[in-house]
């Protein structure tokens, strides 16, 4: 197992049976999630992400990376009906949720944004791989980009066939763990520190889990807003999606967080998920399909 410190949290590779050549493909699979937080980070005024907040009003040419996790940010936000919108750069950081994690430093937009801000106000040009920001805003890509580092981490590991990652919470499990069995992935209880509220069994899948515990500002409450409000969205605990790759689940989990347990789950469903909602009062919500761990 390898260990650094990316994108702000822990993330972790393991190959289950490491033969020649897991060393060199664990090292590309780490590559990813410097090269996407370099591109896709709010955190860091020199990415490519913040350099794109600045010129507001004007198509600009971006990388490949960005242009493909905004348009998959975006394509989440009409699916959700702007549950999900990753024009909440601004929101956040207004919160306090905007220091850089290796340096604590407060990262700040010197462009005057306002709050009314939704995803119809970015527009792209796949053809000429542009984004145009149609009024000054900031993105938020976090519940996208990580998972997007996952996804492509995997890619360069799946040769291995059995293999975790894990990238603070947010996971892919390939194959079978050193068992030989589907991984057990434990559901944290959000309420009780130390247990859990369930346990799935996955594999050659991705797992992410939204949840109120995760992030808080003394003065702001949680940090998964829902942006129809701008306040931070209420009713639900946590939510974890259950999804082919973790970009996918990531978004879907923040999504289902916002709708809350029966529209969530029919969004879910509809996206072809599987996923759990836990209530603020512990109530349980699941889709048809979702495996637990015996």
């Amino acid at each position: 197992m390898r260990t650094e410190v990316v994108m702000g949290t822990l993330v972790s590779i393991q190959v289950v049976r490491a033969i020649a050549g897991s060393e060199d493909a664990m090292a590309r699979a780490f590559g990813w999630f410097f090269e996407i937080e370099k591109r896709c980070t709010r955190f860091d005024e020199q990415s490519e992400l913040m350099q794109l907040t600045g010129q507001a009003g004007v198509p600009v040419t971006v990388s490949p990376i960005l242009f493909e996790t905004v348009q998959f940010a975006l394509m989440v936000a009409k699916e959700s009906g702007g549950a999900f919108d990753p024009t909440v750069g601004h929101q956040m950081m207004s919160r306090g949720f905007n220091r850089e994690h290796r340096s604590g430093n407060a990262v700040a937009s010197a462009i005057a944004i306002k709050d009314d801000v939704t995803f119809r106000d970015v527009e792209l040009d796949p053809d000429r791989r542009t984004i145009r920001l149609v009024r000054p805003l900031t993105l938020d890509l976090g519940a996208v980009a990580k998972g997007l580092a996952v996804d492509l981490a995997a890619r360069e590991i799946e040769q291995f066939q059995d293999f975790a990652i894990d990238a603070g919470g947010d996971l892919y499990l390939g194959g079978h763990n050193p068992q030989g069995n589907p991984w057990s992935v434990g559901i944290r209880h959000p309420r009780h520190d130390g247990e859990l509220i369930d346990s799935l069994c996955v594999s050659n899948q991705a797992v992410c889990t939204s949840g109120d515990y995760e992030r808080r500002s003394p003065a702001a409450g949680h940090h998964i807003l829902d942006p129809r409000t701008g306040e931070s969205a209420r009713g639900v605990a946590s939510a974890t999606v259950v999804a082919p790759g973790a970009m996918l689940a990531d978004a879907l989990a923040t999504a289902a967080f916002v709708l809350g347990p029966e529209v969530g789950l029919e969004f879910l469903t509809r996206l072809g998920a599987t996923g759990l909602v836990v209530t603020r009062e512990l109530r349980r919500y699941e889709t048809p399909g979702l495996c637990h761990a015996a």
